[in-house]
């Protein structure tokens, strides 16, 4: 029999141990229906009696398994603030999902065989902005603006997914998972490659560059700060002079397909790039905006490397959000 000091020391076990089952995500949530928040799946606890609004957008933490029911969301204001929501109660903005593993043949460029994984996140900003309008970068966002009509950097991910802040003490962790941004260190980056990023990644003014390097480019092959982000912009930049950009650029105000543009990704890149690419889509009241396009990456980054060889080594991926609207820079 149990012990009355043992039992106690088990229930405390049992009120603090976290949820094993959570699958860390990162992006948006924007919520298509008025579902109730639970800080339980199971028992189905609703604190506050908290419920979604409709065309509000949440940020997302995780989701329960791989194939997933429920995703972990904050609500401002709900307390406890994180809460599951069933994954059919709105939409996601963001690659949360692992691009597969690719099958490499062996007659593949040893490059890409030898290659490391990665997801390239990029941004449409004006459509970011939609929803994040008191965020710096988007206050003063001008239609004359780089990423006005191109794609901004939000990320380069090495994969599989859970593989993050290596080497990072838990408090810098803490603080990155508290969106305490501005406590991050500032990255070792070059004056030139700073100048760069400053253009291509205008969360550069919310501190995002601190937290992508943290969380991710801790884990790039290289540990360099300086080489991680400009890697990550030689791949922004192949896109951005490629047919992609300008297919997006061409059609501002109107709605473009996710066949049309993985048909520029093939066009730019060699048949079969598209199927490595996701399009999200974020929406904006009745109007759905494409936010971000992820595409997989395998093989080593460098000034030489063959940019399709790298995107057609990684694995088929699905396609996410059917098509939106360009969006304008301004709110609409």
């Amino acid at each position: 029999m149990l012990t009355r000091p043992i039992c106690l020391m088990l229930g405390l076990f049992v009120l603090i141990a976290p949820s094993f089952g959570q699958v860390r995500l990162e992006g948006s949530f924007a919520a298509t229906k008025n579902c109730p928040a639970y800080q339980s799946i199971g028992k189905q606890t609703n604190p506050g009696n908290v419920t979604l609004a409709v065309g509000n957008n949440y940020v997302l933490i995780g989701k329960n398994k791989d194939v997933a029911t429920h995703y972990l969301i904050e609500i401002d204001g709900a307390e406890p603030k994180q809460r599951w929501v069933s994954v059919d109660c709105g939409t996601l903005d963001s690659a949360a999902v692992d691009q597969p593993a690719p099958e490499q043949a062996e007659d593949e460029p040893q490059s890409v065989q030898s290659g490391h994984r990665f997801v390239l996140a990029i941004s449409w900003q004006a459509a970011f902005c939609e929803t994040r309008p008191s965020k710096p970068e988007c206050e003063s966002q001008t239609d004359d603006r780089f990423d006005a009509t191109h794609f901004a950097l939000h990320g380069l991910w090495p994969q599989p997914r859970r593989r993050a802040y290596c080497g990072v003490d838990d408090a810098t962790v803490a603080q990155d998972e508290a969106g305490l941004w501005s406590r991050l260190p500032e990255p070792a980056i070059t004056a030139p490659t700073r100048a760069k990023l400053d253009v291509a990644m205008p969360g550069t003014r919310s501190q995002l560059h601190r937290h992508e390097w943290i969380k991710h480019g801790t884990c790039y092959p290289e540990p360099d700060a300086d080489e991680y982000f400009a890697d990550a912009l030689l791949l922004l930049a192949a896109i951005n002079n490629s047919p992609v950009r300008s297919l997006l650029a061409s059609h501002e105000g109107k709605r473009v397909t996710t066949p049309e543009i993985r048909s520029a990704f093939d066009q730019a890149f060699g048949p079969g790039a598209g199927l490595r690419v996701r399009v999200a889509c974020v929406d904006d009241g009745n109007r759905r905006l494409i936010s971000e396009v992820t595409i997989g990456i395998v093989g080593v980054i460098d000034p030489g490397a063959n940019i399709g060889a790298l995107i057609l080594g990684s694995g088929p991926t699905d396609a996410g959000c059917p098509g939106g609207i360009v969006d304008a820079v301004g709110l609409q």
